[in-house]
């Protein structure tokens, strides 16, 4: 199922996608997600980020190879880091390039979003916990991730992760593609399965220390061929069986 957080006229509604009819919900994913009656053609809504979570938490160095890409060794447990919401854009939003940030990778991820409390789970029991899964862009200032020894700005500026184009509750993830393109040419290609941490390990990881609100995004990390952006480029990420989002870039 097709979960979506969307725009019509004036108004912001959830809902989720029945061919080419939106069926809005009276609450939200997380709590009354009873259909309200209403019925919507998909071409009057605009997306928009499916989820505003409380924290988007990205784990680093999840694919081998990306990891010797950028001359990074593997790590023994999982790297994590945080964006904060102010973050995320939907599809369509504009990637903003911040003043004096050098250089501006994509990174195409696989996105969790956590459906319900979550604090320390096990690994067996984690899936209990995934709302489902959507396409992110990690976007990176890679000159920052590099200076300022913890990565806050080179992670967490504004516009800097892209999620969408909705929440797929009913997918299998362990063996998924992955790929980007920045105006039509292919930059990334891997899949799900490459993981040196599974969703389900990765939940199990964090969730023992932080706890994880419904709605929170887990990234799981980008495969090889990271590149840079600039302005005017139209980049996107594709997750089989999940979606396309697309984004273009704006610089200051």
């Amino acid at each position: 199922m097709r979960l979506i957080r969307f725009r019509v006229a004036d108004r912001i509604a959830t809902g989720f996608i029945d061919g080419q009819t939106v069926r809005t919900l009276k609450g939200t994913f997380f709590q009354e997600p009873i259909p309200s009656g209403d019925e919507i053609p998909v071409d009057d809504v605009r997306l928009l980020a499916p989820v505003i979570p409380s924290k988007v938490v990205g784990v680093a160095r999840n694919y081998p190879a990306h990891a010797e890409e950028l001359g990074n060794p593997l790590p023994a447990e999982p790297m994590v880091f945080f964006k904060p919401a102010t973050a995320v854009i939907g599809p369509g939003d504009p990637i903003h390039l911040p003043p004096g940030a050098g250089r501006v990778d994509h990174e195409a991820e696989l996105a969790v979003v956590i459906g319900r409390l979550c604090h320390r789970v096990g690994e067996d029991e984690a899936e209990k916990y995934v709302l489902g899964y959507t396409c992110a862009n990690d976007v990176t200032a890679r000159d920052w991730q590099r200076s300022d020894g913890q990565w806050a700005r080179a992670k967490g500026s504004d516009s800097f992760c892209p999620l969408g184009p909705w929440v797929e509750s009913e997918v299998d993830a362990s063996d998924l593609e992955i790929t980007s393109t920045v105006n039509g040419e292919p930059r990334q290609s891997g899949r799900t399965s490459q993981m040196v941490f599974p969703p389900a390990a990765l939940i199990a990881y964090v969730s023992r220390t932080i706890t994880l609100l419904p709605g929170d995004v887990l990234l799981t990390g980008t495969p090889p061929g990271v590149g840079p952006l600039a302005r005017g480029a139209r980049v996107t990420v594709q997750v089989e069986r999940i979606g396309v989002l697309e984004n273009t870039v704006e610089g200051e």
